[in-house]
């Protein structure tokens, strides 16, 4: 099956989804060469919009998404990437998910999770030369 990378300048959202517990974890984006280097690898790798260049999530902490299974919605153009993470979160803010707020009914957020690690610590400047794992 062709992916429609084309429909969005090259990238197509890849959503993160727990295989076990089913909650997503986060939203990234993808290219072909982001794509074809997770499905040979079995390990997320997205493309970063904001360095403009891939990035494998865990490259700096060390919290590997193993995939178990890859999704395609009907037109193509998006992706749910079904994984078995390795380490205690994937938000570089330190939550298991980057879902860790709620919108209450004024539209002011609400955390609504506990951190699982500490970003300082895990994305401390001497373990790597990125501070943390942009999108």
């Amino acid at each position: 099956m062709e992916i429609a990378f084309e429909k969005s300048g090259g990238l197509v959202p890849a959503i993160i989804q727990d295989e076990a517990s089913g909650e997503v974890l986060m939203l990234g984006f993808m290219n072909a060469e982001s794509f074809e280097l997770t499905q040979r690898t079995g390990e997320v790798v997205f493309f970063s919009r904001s360095r403009k260049q891939l990035w494998k999530k865990g490259e700096s902490s060390g919290h590997v998404l193993k995939v178990a299974d890859i999704r395609v919605d009907c037109d193509a153009d998006a992706l749910l990437v079904r994984v078995n993470p390795i380490g205690p979160g994937v938000c570089h803010e330190g939550y298991r998910s980057c879902f860790f707020r709620s919108l209450n009914g004024e539209g002011a957020p609400l955390v609504i999770a506990e951190r699982t690690f500490s970003p300082q610590v895990v994305y401390a400047p001497a373990k790597s030369s990125s501070a943390k794992e942009a999108k």
